[in-house]
């Protein structure tokens, strides 16, 4: 690297082959950037994220790995450190739901969504704070949910999941803050997604009527202010938990 070519950032988003995990890597992308992402399976919508990547003028590597898997995980964080000696910025955005009422709802299905949900932030964050604290500089910005501040029928398990998410954002701000690394958390709303998509029209009606701003978000919405969280704009805010959802959680 010549003396006038910048360093590179590092950035790690979990779960960025589709919806907002897609849009978290192309609002990192660009010459200045090393985006790597995992995802849970193999498909062309992890291919297609790193075209789009691509053709913003970014690089990025994506591999198949689970989020809960600790061995998988860690050897993913040492291809990053082997390749680029650097961790900037983790984004833990993996999820999944598995959707019950609690009365109903079977042990695996709430682990499953615990596992990823909660235990993969958690094992991200050890693994990448490491290299962090090494730098003395980092960002990590969780994606919970309005369900892990208001609850949501059927979702027990998935908002007991983003609620534990907002506490391990807050302890891990205050561990981390002397080293200059920075943890905040953003709760969506109701946001136009793959996973949101699967929601029957009356149900997605009486969402709607329930947000001020009238419409669904975007997953650019989402990505805009992990951007701007990671940015040095955002040195100041740590700890935080930071409500985009249209007005319908105040």
């Amino acid at each position: 690297m010549s003396r006038d070519e910048p360093e590179k950032k590092t950035v790690i988003i979990t779960g960025g082959a589709r919806g907002i995990g897609r849009a978290l890597c192309l609002a990192f992308a660009g010459p200045d950037t090393e985006i790597f992402f995992n995802y849970s399976s193999s498909g062309p919508e992890a291919e297609e994220t790193g075209r789009l990547v691509d053709a913003a003028g970014g690089h990025s590597t994506g591999v198949c790995a689970d989020v809960a898997d600790e061995d998988a995980m860690s050897a993913f964080f040492k291809r990053i450190n082997d390749e680029t000696g650097r961790i900037d910025v983790l984004v833990n955005n993996a999820g999944i739901t598995r959707d019950s009422l609690v009365m109903r709802m079977k042990a695996s299905d709430w682990d499953a969504v615990m596992d990823v949900n909660l235990k993969g932030a958690f094992i991200c964050t050890k693994l990448a704070s490491r290299a962090m604290i090494r730098r003395r500089w980092g960002r990590i910005i969780n994606i919970t949910s309005v369900a892990g501040v208001a609850g949501n029928p059927g979702q027990a398990n998935y908002s007991a999941a983003k609620a534990g998410l907002i506490g391990l954002t807050k302890s891990v701000a205050r561990e981390l803050a002397s080293r200059n690394i920075t943890v905040n958390a953003i709760a969506p709303g109701y946001i136009d997604t793959g996973m949101t998509a699967r929601i029957d029209a009356g149900k997605k009606a009486d969402i709607l009527a329930n947000i001020p701003l009238g419409r669904p978000g975007a997953p650019d919405d989402v990505a805009g202010l992990a951007f701007f969280l990671a940015s040095d704009c955002a040195a100041y805010i740590t700890g935080q938990v930071v409500h985009v959802n249209g007005g319908m959680y105040i």
